[in-house]
């Protein structure tokens, strides 16, 4: 497992004197990084039967699109027929931002010594996922692309799929998301949209740490622009969407009232930045 690799690499930088207090600052992430991978151990499938019909049916009710022929279908097999190259390359760019961009932004504010946001970022993004990775074992749910292909029953073991993302990998003639998507853990994990989640809370931080407007903006656009691939692409329902921002909402109001308005985990907090100040 990839987790493992991980794991052997994080212990040696922690046991390294040079590395320690950087290693401890990225301990969120790589419990974000191991628990999704650990996702295969025992996927969320076996817990709880897979949602395929009940969503797509209330996708098609709330948002379905009616076709001049009569048909009415939902957004993502609309734009399946109705894309553009612009948007097709646009689709991919915002995708490939969904975890490189919020990292980056995370080390960004750590190696400005701007310690406090970015604990308060990292522990909430790795609480937003850990919420999220719940609901997938509660309620497991096949994404658009999976209903459109092998229809409502579930097919264990199904490969990822691409779904819209192929045709940034034709245009670019790079395989970027056939590689991305054949590692993924597991294709019923559509609700709640963490891609929808992650910029979300990179955007709400940008804002609570006072980052300069021209980032916030940035980081509001690529929030907008996941929103729109997830569906474009037919990666998620809209209703995904919607709850991968509902998750995101939860998981930074639940560690903001946590780490900054209970007398433990302001505690918490000041002990953990003693450790990973430079």
């Amino acid at each position: 497992m990839f987790s493992i690799y991980i794991l052997v690499v994080y212990v040696a930088l922690v046991a390294l004197r040079p590395t320690r207090r950087v290693a401890l600052a990225l301990m969120p992430w790589v419990i974000f990084a191991c628990s999704y991978d650990a996702m295969r151990l025992y996927p969320n499938y076996m817990v709880n039967d897979i949602d395929v019909r009940q969503l797509y049916d209330t996708e098609l009710r709330w948002f379905g699109i009616a076709l001049s022929s009569g048909e009415t279908v939902i957004p993502g097999a609309w734009f399946a027929q109705h894309h553009h190259v612009v948007a097709d390359v646009m689709a991919g760019l915002f995708y490939l931002c969904w975890v490189p961009v919020p990292l980056a932004f995370a080390l960004c504010l750590y190696f400005r010594g701007r310690y406090s946001v970015y604990l308060r970022f990292s522990i909430a993004f790795l609480v937003v996922n850990l919420i999220g990775f719940c609901v997938y074992y509660i309620h497991p749910a096949a994404p658009p692309w999976y209903a459109l292909d092998y229809g409502f029953t579930p097919v264990l073991h199904t490969p990822g799929n691409m779904a819209g993302l192929a045709r940034f990998d034709a245009l670019t003639r790079l395989p970027v998301f056939h590689a991305l998507y054949g590692q993924n853990a597991n294709v019923f994990a559509a609700v709640p949209s963490l891609h929808a989640a992650y910029m979300l809370v990179a955007t709400v931080y940008a804002v609570l740490g006072r980052s300069r407007r021209w980032l916030v903006a940035l980081f509001a656009f690529i929030c907008i622009g996941i929103w729109f691939t997830a569906v474009y692409t037919c990666h998620h329902y809209i209703i995904d969407v919607l709850l991968g921002i509902v998750t995101a909402l939860v998981g930074v109001a639940l560690t903001e009232w946590v780490l900054a308005h209970t007398a433990r985990g302001r505690r918490w907090t000041d002990r953990y930045m003693s450790w990973i100040r430079r």
